[in-house]
């Protein structure tokens, strides 16, 4: 079995007033995400891990800056490189994703983004997880923008 792994980061600035999504999920409505696609740290995380892990390249060579993709759903974007993942013969194995982000409580929200990123990655929840960090005061994370690091797991058996 072909085993591979990928990271990938993201942040974004943030804008009041605003609407935040991480991983699919709408965490605050009063303060935002500078971006040109709906600025999902989490999803576009992802993205680029598995892109990685798949030797396919970035999310930019993918969804650049024109208008198709402003306020773009990075959830669809998400989907989209998922399929593209199982369509070259990959299998997602698990993901693990953090936010670090100081200005919005984002533990309350955690089993909805489980669920949301399990069902759009097309895995079960126990092989999903996220977890948040503050940035205890300090830096960029703690007061101006949030970030995110992932990390996946895909295989391939050796015929796909």
């Amino acid at each position: 079995m072909n085993l591979r792994v990928g990271i990938g980061t993201d942040r974004h600035a943030l804008k009041k007033p605003g609407r935040m999504v991480l991983g699919g999920v709408v965490v605050s409505e009063e303060v935002g995400l500078e971006g040109h696609s709906d600025a999902d740290v989490v999803c576009h995380a992802l993205i680029d891990a598995l892109l990685g892990a798949a030797a396919l390249g970035d999310i930019g060579e993918y969804f650049d800056q024109n208008e198709r993709w402003r306020n773009a759903s990075s959830l669809a974007m998400l989907k989209q490189m998922r399929d593209l993942l199982v369509e070259r013969g990959w299998s997602i194995a698990n993901v693990d994703v953090t936010v670090t982000c100081g200005v919005v409580k984002l533990s309350p929200f955690r089993e909805r983004m489980v669920e949301t990123l399990a069902i759009t990655l097309g895995i079960e929840k126990e092989n999903v997880n996220v977890k948040f960090k503050t940035a205890n005061g300090l830096g960029f994370e703690a007061n101006e923008g949030a970030s995110a690091i992932a990390v996946c797991l895909i295989s391939r058996s050796p015929s796909g």
